[in-house]
């Protein structure tokens, strides 16, 4: 049978793979952290800066013409990646934090007053909690969390019952870095748009590895990272939906964002400008549209199946070892290439050295996810997350690595 994706032939394409730590062959499974560069990103961003360097928009000359052309394109580009149906409602940001953070700072503090009660759920990156820890305490808001099932599901059941009249946001990851679950984001708008709920959706973990269409979804936010998708770091969008663009007011204020300046006031540019004030982050724009070329090639339908196959083939080894304890579902129902575990007797810390020792890089510690360390009762996790360019063999590989964390201890 052909195998869906090469990851031999893919890791070719990856300069830092050939990186040899310790002597060891690089096995790289952090992807929830960072992904690597493909060789035609590293290379767009170098063209950038060689070819054609200078800042958009402001200038009539040849270079900025050519630089802001690029500019537009990488944003059209990201529209039609996600369906947003128009450029217009891609804003750029430096990372999906700033995103959430744009619409907490903005839309949130103009339309969450004194009672009104905000929706997350337990299992939320600190990026998509502490914007509206702050909303809540300036606004006298109350922040209210779903908590999980006992499959290490959203308690749906549970998020119904807290739907109503007084709920005027819910933010919620699309999928979970640290249990991999896959939300129900369609849901979950429907039913938040049923009490005049808006819907934010933290899609940093979903848009690198599965089909996103934020308008089927039907969210009126959708915040993401480009360094998790293969480009650059410093690069971050948030869609807005098209009927919110002119009720959002600007997050900060300068350069290029404004229409008209006057000693004592202004009026500002038309989405998205009006949203990114100062000279913005062109190559990592330019580096993005590059890595969304790159995984256009691949198909995000493929790169889905891969990691499903690696996760399911991961999950089926790592439960024959009776001293790893794994969190988040155990079936790939609704899961995610991502993997938290402990080895019993031993700090996630020190099994994520030893791990490296063997040329293996994972995550451990807690993933910015404290409040759900909390609800597990652990102090941190081991993380092993996948992507294109790892496979099977390389699972074989940690696994007999993790079978010989416990005898660095002297333990069998």
């Amino acid at each position: 049978m052909e195998k869906i994706i090469d990851a031999r032939k893919i890791r070719e394409d990856f300069p830092i793979l050939k990186v040899r730590p310790y002597g060891k062959s690089l096995i790289y499974f952090d992807n929830a952290a960072t992904t690597q560069k493909p060789e035609s990103v590293i290379k767009a961003i170098d063209d950038y800066y060689s070819g054609m360097n200078a800042n958009v928009y402001r200038s009539a000359h040849y270079l900025s013409g050519v630089a802001t052309n690029a500019y537009e394109e990488a944003r059209n580009r990201v529209a039609k990646f996600i369906n947003a149906g128009s450029e217009n409602t891609i804003i750029f940001t430096r990372n999906a934090t700033e995103s959430i953070n744009l619409v907490a700072y903005t839309w949130a503090m103009d339309n969450i007053n004194e009672g009104d009660e905000i929706i997350l759920t337990v299992a939320e990156h600190h990026s998509n909690i502490l914007p509206w820890q702050m909303v809540a305490d300036r606004k006298g808001a109350k922040l209210r969390y779903v908590y999980l099932n006992e499959d290490s599901r959203l308690d749906m059941a549970s998020y119904k019952d807290m739907l109503n009249s007084r709920v005027k946001l819910v933010a919620v990851q699309h999928v979970s870095n640290v249990l991999g679950i896959i939300n129900p984001v369609e849901e979950i708008t429907e039913m938040a748009h049923k009490v005049g709920a808006k819907v934010l959706i933290d899609g940093a973990q979903s848009v690198p590895h599965m089909r996103v269409d934020v308008r089927k979804i039907g969210c009126d936010f959708f915040a993401f990272s480009g360094h998790k998708m293969m480009g650059p770091m410093g690069i971050g969008i948030l869609y807005v939906k098209k009927e919110l663009l002119n009720s959002v007011p600007p997050f900060l204020r300068g350069g290029e964002m404004i229409d008209e300046v006057y000693e004592d006031r202004a009026t500002f540019a038309v989405p998205p400008l009006k949203f990114e004030a100062g000279t913005p982050n062109v190559e990592g724009a330019v580096g993005l549209s590059a890595a969304i070329e790159y995984i256009e090639g691949i198909g995000l339908d493929n790169i889905h199946s891969h990691e499903a196959e690696l996760t399911q083939y991961a999950l089926e080894k790592m439960r024959e070892i009776d001293f790893v304890d794994i969190y988040g579902p155990r079936d790939m129902r609704d899961r995610g290439g991502v993997i938290s575990f402990n080895v019993a007797d031993i700090h996630p810390h020190d099994v994520s050295t030893i791990l490296d020792q063997d040329g293996i890089a994972i995550r451990s510690g807690h993933h910015c996810a404290l409040p759900l360390m909390r609800y597990l009762d652990v102090p941190a996790t081991c993380r092993a997350s996948f992507y294109i360019y790892n496979d099977m063999d390389e699972v074989d590989v940690f696994i007999d690595s993790l079978k010989n964390v416990r005898k660095w201890f002297k333990w069998s």
